[in-house]
């Protein structure tokens, strides 16, 4: 990557202060933001809220010869200021990485909730109309190739630019021509995407979220960063069924053309797309399309579709990944096979047992979802007891704690609190403000701060008259607890371990 190069592209972007390089035509055979990972003749980046003149040491004694930044940190090495250090970062690796972007079709999801199964119910639509050439990016796990190699763990919903491009650049290598990914508004809060155009952009909802003090600082930043990606995508997919849907579709239109905006919701005759004919039980849903558009590559979209994935919030998501998966060019045959055989890790997993009722796991993780749960449960089974256990993450997202309680007094009869990614809060603190907006005359709870003891006294004292939820964790193999990831068993395998101690006891 050439100096003159990324001075350009800054000074494009209106970034760029200026240089104490000695030539502009320097060559920089690598590009880091973590100063371990830095090699001979680099670039480091100098990123971060609590960035120290020690990481930028260790990177000059890792071979960077410049660094990038928005101060200069006096040491006998080159510096590129610029204004923002966060939005420089992401233009440097797309230039770095060969603008990978510009080989893939992009789709990308954001809102609330609906976001992974949304993305995987895509991903496999499209996996049958391209095979082997479709990447996902999700909150479950990255798939940049065919191989198994290529399939790995994800730690944030939206990487870290530098990352992004990283295994954008790799999927291209590997034959992918399609991309699917989760955008979180943190990923325009911290521009992760910055400089990213998207060919699809679907909003599928808003609630409040993320909202604390090491996120966003009130909903309407929240909802304006997730806005975002309608700003910044050539068609616009919109749910007409939710809040704010005025302010997302008007922000749609301040780049887009109002004929590369599409809309669908339950039996909306005004959306281009009306889901009718609904039907859900726990382990699958059908539903119809109708099409008000008159656009012709629509009209063969109306038609009926199977939905391997429960719940009946779910057909929304479905026919978001319907919409987006036509203009990547899909067929109608490719959109049924594909929702019909999708599995999702950890959401609305079940587990039936002999004489402990019915288990359902899924990752759950604020008001919306867990309300959308426990609703869809409560309507398909209004006489059973729902068991409810559920903690809340910490150092975020503190408003989901008052959530979890309301969405739990309408729908749940008993709760058991414990932890779910403490960070460096006290778990049984967290649980006990869940607790303070319970109604305890609906609800009865008890804190168990183990997780596993929580999960194996609600299965044991579960009759088969129960509905046993096991919440906000799903196929997690760890707890994040005081900034380290300590391993956990998971949801599903500690439930399976309960159930198989209860059979060896019968």
């Amino acid at each position: 990557m050439k100096a003159t190069q990324l001075i350009a592209l800054l000074q494009e972007h209106d970034l760029f202060l200026r240089t104490t390089l000695p030539s502009d035509d320097t060559d920089f055979a690598s590009l880091a933001y973590d100063s371990r990972q830095v090699s001979a003749n680099g670039l480091f980046v100098c990123k971060g809220f609590n960035f120290s003149v020690d990481y930028l040491t260790s990177a000059i004694q890792n071979g960077a010869i410049c660094y990038l930044a928005e101060q200069d940190y006096h040491v006998d090495t080159p510096v590129i200021l610029v204004k923002d250090v966060r939005k420089a970062l992401s233009l440097a690796a797309q230039l770095y990485f060969g603008f990978p972007q510009n080989d893939l079709f992009i789709i990308g999801y954001t809102g609330t909730k609906g976001k992974t199964t949304s993305t995987y119910l895509t991903t496999n639509i499209l996996a049958h109309a391209f095979p082997k050439q479709v990447a996902m990016f999700s909150t479950i796990n990255h798939i940049i190739g065919p191989k198994p190699e290529d399939q790995f763990k994800a730690h944030l919903t939206t990487a870290e630019s530098f990352d992004i491009f990283h295994e954008m650049r790799q999927a291209v290598d590997n034959g992918a021509k399609v991309l699917v990914m989760e955008v979180a508004s943190q990923a325009y809060l911290l521009y992760r995407v910055y400089g990213l155009k998207f060919d699809v952009g679907l909003f599928l909802n808003i609630s409040p979220d993320h909202i604390g003090v090491n996120e966003h600082p009130n909903f309407a930043n929240y909802l304006f960063c997730k806005m975002q990606l309608m700003i910044n995508s050539r068609n616009c997919i919109i749910d007409a069924d939710m809040d704010h849907f005025d302010e997302v579709y008007s922000a749609a239109k301040v780049s887009t053309d109002p004929a590369h905006i599409f809309t669908y919701g339950f039996n909306q005759p005004k959306a281009t797309l009306s889901i009718g004919n609904s039907t859900a039980t726990l382990t699958d849903s059908e539903f119809d399309l109708t099409v008000h558009s008159s656009n012709p590559a629509l009209q063969d979209l109306a038609d009926h579709y199977h939905v391997s994935v429960p719940g009946d919030f779910n057909q929304s998501n479905a026919t978001a990944a319907i919409l987006a998966s036509r203009l990547a060019g899909a067929q109608v045959a490719d959109m049924q096979y594909g929702l019909a055989n999708t599995t999702i890790p950890g959401r609305m997993e079940s587990i039936t047992t002999k004489h402990h009722g019915t288990i359902y796991i899924d990752y759950a993780h604020d008001w919306g979802s867990m309300n959308a749960l426990l609703r869809f449960l409560h309507t398909q089974f209004p006489d059973h007891h729902v068991t409810a256990v559920l903690g809340s993450t910490g150092d975020k997202g503190e408003d989901r704690r008052e959530g979890f309680a309301k969405a739990l007094n309408q729908f749940a009869d008993t709760a058991f609190l414990t932890t779910d990614d403490p960070g460096h809060e006290d778990p049984v603190a967290i649980a006990k403000e869940i607790d303070s907006h319970i109604d305890h005359d609906k609800v009865t709870t008890t804190i168990i701060p183990k997780r596993e003891d929580a999960i194996r006294h609600a299965i044991t004292t579960a009759t088969n008259d129960d509905l046993v939820v096991l919440a906000g964790k799903g196929e997690d193999a760890y707890q994040k607890i005081n900034g380290v990831d300590t391993p956990y068993a998971t949801d599903p395998v500690v439930a399976e371990d309960v159930i198989a101690d209860l059979a060896d006891e019968k």
